[in-house]
């Protein structure tokens, strides 16, 4: 009985094509070996656990960073971008030539003006509304970008890229790579803390705050305002510190023993330290967020115990105790959850933004004195925005709402190393688009990372055969907002 025969293995052809391709690899390996580059990467995968403090690669001043994120994007021609303009043709269609809007299939309405007036603030007299006006009063310790642009109309990518630099998911967020960069001053505290809104966290989640292909040593750690900072720090009550303690040198010394026999093994490295983290937090932790050692005046200035300025006070000062203890990146994000809980003004720019600016402006001028007051502003990098913007007209005819705009909207800076009193870029007449001084995402995390004496360029992190960035070779630094 015949049988047909299949055949096996490689092909005569494919044979030669893969030998020829390993003596080619092994040319390769041999010259990148040569070169210290299998060293130079496997010491830098094994050393991304500890967050032993890092010299930058510049001096710089800023040592800490606390992040507002405005969730769902406030609107620039009603907070920091001021258009006289807008009063003169309200009411009209914006300009022909402009038709590339990304409506969302939203109704493109006319263009209104703002809905709170301007008014200068400080010896530079920048221009902030009557939004703000307790932020007004610090308007030259302020540098304003009225010229940013994103890449998404969506919350949720836009969102991503504004804390990733990437609208996809998966990459490091600005708070792991400056932790990366720098590691933390206090080993028993994360050196990267996220601190929602009650009313929910950002609709894109937790990739806003993740490592992505880093370590997990470097992903932010969620704080909450009350109760226990994080759920499930304390071990059960049957174990004391003693047991515990013992319980992890012996873990300790298994994974220690597994890591020396296979090196490389980032993640283990990184959960190594991820307990004994924990385990130094759960002394620590619970102090820093404790607010009964704070005066009564402090508390009052913060908006403490008040409405609406309670949560993001109690925030904003948790803020300022964590820069204290040597916290590295600190993000507090305002609005919450979707639509009405956010700054995502599409019914009401008046109701919306009166609700939010309302729950933010005293805290943000208290920490902003607070910290000048104990000398840190000098050493601490304030950053303010959002996403996104929105569109200089309304929803269409009467609305006082207004859409989504990555074309052009504003951030602000202020305390270490930053210029106070200036206004960099411009939008149009209308505040549409960015024409000046164009300032996108990835120049907003260059000139933040120059800030805190890191180079963009040079900041990298192998990952699968390329040296990976937060700006991705893109990005320039704003020297014009750098004192």
């Amino acid at each position: 009985m015949s049988r047909k025969l299949y055949p096996c293995g490689n092909t005569r052809r494919e044979f030669v094509w893969q030998m020829g391709g390993g003596f080619a690899g092994l040319a390769l390996s041999s010259l990148l070996d040569s070169d210290g580059f299998f060293q130079r990467h496997l010491k830098a995968a094994e050393a991304t656990g500890p967050l032993t403090p890092r010299d930058g690669h510049f001096t710089a001043k800023a040592k800490n960073v606390i992040f507002l994120m405005m969730n769902g994007a406030p609107s620039q021609v009603d907070t920091f971008d001021y258009k006289p303009e807008l009063k003169k043709y309200a009411g009209m269609p914006l300009p022909e030539g402009k038709n590339y809007i990304n409506s969302g299939g939203r109704k493109v309405g006319f263009l209104t003006p703002e809905f709170r007036p301007f008014k200068p603030g400080g010896e530079s007299g920048l221009m902030i509304s009557d939004y703000f006006p307790n932020v007004r009063k610090h308007a030259d310790k302020l540098a304003i970008i009225n010229s940013c642009h994103a890449d998404s109309h969506a919350h949720g990518s836009a969102l991503v890229a504004m804390n990733t630099g990437s609208t996809f998911i998966g990459r490091p967020s600005l708070g792991s790579w400056s932790v990366y960069g720098l590691g933390t001053d206090n080993q028993s505290l994360p050196g990267y803390v996220v601190m929602m809104d009650k009313r929910g966290g950002p609709i894109s989640g937790e990739p806003n705050y993740s490592s992505g292909f880093m370590p997990s040593t470097y992903q932010g750690t969620l704080f909450r305002p009350t109760g226990n900072p994080i759920l499930d720090l304390q071990g059960p009550k049957h174990l004391d510190r003693v047991a515990q303690r013992r319980q992890l040198d012996l873990l300790k010394q298994l994974n220690e023993k597994h890591l020396k026999e296979r090196p490389g093994g980032e993640e283990l490295a990184a959960r190594i330290q991820s307990y004994e983290l924990a385990y130094r937090m759960q002394a620590e932790t619970p102090e820093a967020v404790d607010l009964k050692d704070e005066t009564q005046a402090t508390l009052e200035m913060y908006g403490v115990g008040k409405t609406p300025t309670d949560e993001f006070g109690r925030n904003c000062l948790i803020a300022r105790r964590l820069v204290e203890r040597g916290v590295r990146f600190i993000q507090l994000y305002s609005g919450g959850g979707h639509l009405a809980d956010t700054w995502d003004a599409h019914v009401s720019i008046e109701n919306n933004h009166g609700q939010h600016a309302a729950e933010i402006d005293q805290p943000i001028d208290a920490l902003i004195t607070d910290l000048d007051q104990r000398g840190l502003l000098e050493s601490t990098l304030i950053i303010w925005g959002g996403e996104f913007g929105r569109m200089p007209f309304s929803e269409g005819k009467n609305a006082p709402g207004r859409n989504h705009n990555p074309y052009g909207f504003s951030m602000w800076m202020a305390g270490a190393g930053v210029k106070g009193g200036t206004r960099y870029g411009a939008t149009d007449d209308f505040g549409f688009e960015a024409v000046e001084g164009r300032a996108h995402v990835h120049d907003i995390h260059a000139t933040i990372l120059h800030l805190m004496g890191l180079d963009h360029e040079r900041l990298t992190y192998f990952h699968q055969g390329r040296e990976e960035s937060l700006t991705d070779v893109h990005g320039r630094v704003i020297h014009d907002v750098i004192a």
